[in-house]
């Protein structure tokens, strides 16, 4: 079974920067796109990022757009997202997840979830 553990998540400054890590178990990672959402409180759930399975394409939503970059590291089943110049706008559950051979933008492209790591950031 696939299973999906970010980490990296934790309580910053604004104008702070964290790094998430997601690391991908029991599938083949290199045919996954993966990709990054996040649920404030009262929210729904938003798409933050996609990067393809190649890690050549990638995507951003227009709010972190210049802060925010997706990578990963197929040796490692790992996807990461760096996250610059943080708002506290950007506090939020963090999510990974991935979508055999697609990047999709919308929660339901995607297969398999992780829990989630929490952001917070202060002002």
């Amino acid at each position: 079974q696939v299973q999906l553990l970010e980490s990296g998540g934790g309580l910053v400054q604004a104008g702070g920067s964290l790094r998430l890590s997601c690391v991908v178990s029991g599938g083949d990672f290199e045919s996954y796109g993966m990709g990054w959402f996040r649920q404030a409180p009262g929210k729904e759930r938003e798409f933050v990022a996609a990067i393809s399975w190649t890690g050549n394409g990638i995507y951003y939503q227009d709010s972190v757009k210049g802060r925010f970059s997706c990578s990963r590291d197929n040796t490692k089943n790992t996807a990461f997202l760096q996250m610059n110049s943080l708002k506290p706008e950007d506090t939020a559950v963090y999510y990974c997840a991935d979508e055999i051979w697609g990047m999709g933008s919308t929660s339901v492209d995607y297969e398999y979830w992780g829990q989630g790591t929490q952001v917070t950031v202060s002002s």
